[in-house]
């Protein structure tokens, strides 16, 4: 995207694609469900109105040593994966899961001094009791899209961070692994207020995904209808620059086909270079699968300190 209005433009075509969806500007509240003190954060137990059709159980914390003296401070939404785990969902946040390394990260973003929010995506944790396929189906019978409410739901539970009195508006983050990290960068490519994306072990090509026959690799939450005909998976990312991006992927995971990732980042280095900040673009693979290494938790750990604690 050459300029601020092009990007607009597409941000609206991008949107018009994720099927019938709630108003965008409806308000949003929260019920505090219970609240506990945990090593490195204070926790809160979230009960969120975002769509008008079903609540949003979530997790919000802060560091344990916020106090109203600290004043505003980074926070980040942070998208759990999928991995056919629908009991999981949220609790991600708080315990990790097997392709993540330790600690978990609500730890991890405390010990930087940034606020998180975990949000279960429709059909996980407390919101799970239906198979995929069948809330698909449904939703499709009723002009909705699947991951159009997923997105929705992400675009909202910002609006409810935002409201925070812990909360830096000014600098947010959007990460995760698998299919959080699908999140992270729709998410930062539809919302300006991502100032930070951090995407793990899924930044796949379309067409790519396609020549591979890689199709059922993705849940069917994964599939857009229409998308290929107005999109390109770089296209998309585009959107976030020149916002900081990191990626990382590992060259042996089935999800991102190496000749993909190889047009994204093209794609994305002259798109960042004509924007003036090359260094806020950086794809990193790894001899590895579908999952979170050692050294991705460092790059990710100094990419946010960098990008979303230091970079006010």
């Amino acid at each position: 995207m050459s300029t601020t209005q092009d990007q607009t433009t597409q941000r609206t075509r991008l949107y018009a694609l994720l099927g019938d969806l709630p108003p965008r500007d409806r308000p949003v509240s929260a019920e505090v469900v219970a609240r506990e003190a945990r090593p490195g954060y204070t926790l809160e137990v979230l009960l969120l109105n975002l769509n008008g059709i079903e609540p949003v159980p979530a997790y919000f914390t802060r560091p344990a040593t916020w106090t109203e003296a600290t004043g505003r401070v980074p926070a980040v939404i942070y998208n759990h994966a999928h991995g056919g785990d629908y009991v999981l969902g949220k609790d991600e946040y708080l315990t990790g899961r097997s392709a993540l390394q330790k600690p978990p990260y609500a730890e991890a973003l405390a010990a930087l001094g940034v606020c998180g929010l975990c949000i279960d995506s429709w059909n996980f944790g407390e919101r799970r009791g239906r198979t995929e396929s069948e809330l698909f189906k449904e939703l499709l019978w009723h002009g909705q899209v699947l991951w159009g409410l997923m997105v929705y739901d992400t675009l909202k539970a910002t609006d409810y961070l935002v409201s925070r009195s812990e909360v830096d508006p000014n600098r947010l983050g959007s990460m995760g692994l698998s299919m959080g990290s699908t999140m992270a960068w729709w998410h930062a490519a539809l919302d300006e207020r991502v100032r930070v994306c951090v995407d793990l072990c899924c930044l796949t090509d379309f067409q790519a995904l396609v020549e591979t026959r890689g199709l059922d690799g993705h849940g069917i939450y994964y599939y857009v209808p229409d998308l290929l005909k107005h999109f390109t998976t770089a296209e998309i990312n585009a959107l976030i620059a020149p916002r900081a991006h990191l990626s990382l992927a590992g060259i042996w995971d089935r999800l991102t086909p190496p000749a993909g990732l190889d047009r994204i980042d093209a794609a994305l280095r002259e798109v960042y270079a004509a924007a003036g900040a090359p260094e806020r673009w950086q794809l990193v693979r790894y001899n590895t699968g579908h999952f979170e290494t050692w050294d991705m938790r460092a790059r990710v750990l100094r990419f946010l300190q960098r990008f979303l604690v230091q970079d006010s």
